[in-house]
């Protein structure tokens, strides 16, 4: 029986057009044996979680070098009220990971 792969979905919410290290990130994940989906560049956060919940993915990882790293996670919870699952967000920042919130439904 064949392990169930990881599904991620990489996104670039906003209007920053540098990407390089959403796509250094989503090969390094491909390359660990995860399904990778990249949204590309300038999604709205509608856009990112209905991609997310089309694709059904397991964890959503975004890039953003606007500044809006606290803006746009929290309004993509909010438009992903249909996900079944409960929303966790992991919050990366000059290479320290801290959990940052949980969103219950």
């Amino acid at each position: 029986m064949t392990e169930k792969k990881i599904r991620v979905l990489v996104a670039k919410p906003g209007l920053d057009g540098h990407d390089r290290g959403a796509k250094v990130v989503a090969r390094a994940l491909r390359d660990a044996g995860m399904e990778v989906i990249y949204t590309g560049l300038r999604q709205t956060p509608e856009m990112i979680a209905e991609a997310a919940l089309q694709e059904d993915v397991d964890v959503v990882g975004l890039s953003i070098l606007s500044g809006a790293h606290m803006a746009f996670p929290m309004k993509i919870c909010h438009a992903s009220k249909r996900w079944a699952s409960p929303v966790y967000m992991v919050r990366v920042h000059r290479r320290k990971i801290s959990s940052r919130m949980s969103v219950s439904r």
